[in-house]
């Protein structure tokens, strides 16, 4: 069974980094892209968006006792294949762990373009996570 508590604590912090992730995106990519401290500040709060949905993944998928992930990405398809997410929301997060991983792990820089999209259109992907999740913790 999963701890309401931890899951209401991730949501809590998964809002917060949304929140600070559209609260510092600029207008355009161009001025993303231009502004090092709003492009640091902003692939830096996704990345914390996407870590707090694998964690979130990866608690659901332990105390479930489903078969566990064997990568990041993969917590998010445990997660559809027992309809806690729509096939979308998954694929998307199963997309977002790559920008993580860039953010994470500084592989050949953060491109702006890619990070303007995640956090303006991507968003809705959080969102999404959010909401589904909560629906499945309250109905299971």
């Amino acid at each position: 069974m999963v701890d309401k508590n931890l899951l209401a604590a991730k949501l809590a912090e998964l809002a917060d980094r949304i929140d600070r992730v559209r609260t510092h995106v600029p207008a355009n990519a161009a001025t993303l892209e231009a502004d090092r401290d709003a492009l640091d500040l902003v692939a830096f709060n996704l990345m914390l968006c996407v870590q707090t949905c694998v964690d979130i993944a990866s608690h659901v998928v332990a105390d479930e006792g489903w078969p566990a992930a064997r990568s990041l990405a993969e917590g998010f398809t445990r997660l559809e294949e027992n309809h806690v997410l729509s096939p979308k929301t998954a694929e998307a997060l199963r997309g977002a762990v790559g920008l993580r991983n860039v953010v994470a792990h500084g592989y050949a820089g953060i491109e702006p373009a890619r990070c303007f999209l995640a956090a303006t259109d991507g968003l809705g992907d959080l969102d999404a996570f959010a909401r589904e999740i909560s629906v499945w913790a309250t109905t299971s």
